[in-house]
C-alpha cells in the first residue's frame, strides 16, 4: 500500500480580509472533495495570512503509479484556478513497507 502527500503553496489574488479567504479557498477544497471522493484534503497552512493558503491532499492506494496519477492531477485542478497563483507543489510517496 502506498500513501501519498501533496503539499500546494498557493498565493490568492484579490483578496483583503480572511473572510474573503474563506470564500476562495472553500470552493477549491469542495471542488477536489468532489472530483476525487477518495482523496482527504484541507487547508494546512498559512492560516493566518489573507494571501496565501496551503493545501495538503493525502491519497492512499494498491500501486504507486496511481498514487502518483491521483496527486498529479489534484495539482493540475487546483493550478488550473484563475483566481489562485501556485507557488509550490511537494509530493512524497511512501510505502507501507518503508520505516
Amino acid at each position: 500500500m502506498y500513501v501519498g502527500a501533496l503539499t500546494l503553496d498557493i498565493l490568492l489574488g484579490d483578496v483583503h480580509s480572511l473572510k474573503q479567504k474563506r470564500s476562495v479557498v472553500r470552493p477549491i477544497i469542495a471542488e477536489v472533495q468532489r472530483r476525487f471522493p477518495g482523496v482527504a484534503v484541507a487547508e494546512t497552512g498559512h492560516l493566518n495570512l489573507h494571501r496565501r493558503t496551503e493545501i495538503g491532499i493525502a491519497v492512499v492506494s494498491a500501486t504507486a503509479a496511481n498514487c502518483s496519477g491521483v496527486m498529479d492531477d489534484c495539482e493540475r485542478l487546483i493550478a488550473g484556478r484563475p483566481e489562485i497563483e501556485l507557488l509550490s507543489a511537494r509530493q512524497r510517496l511512501y510505502n507501507e513497507d518503508e520505516d
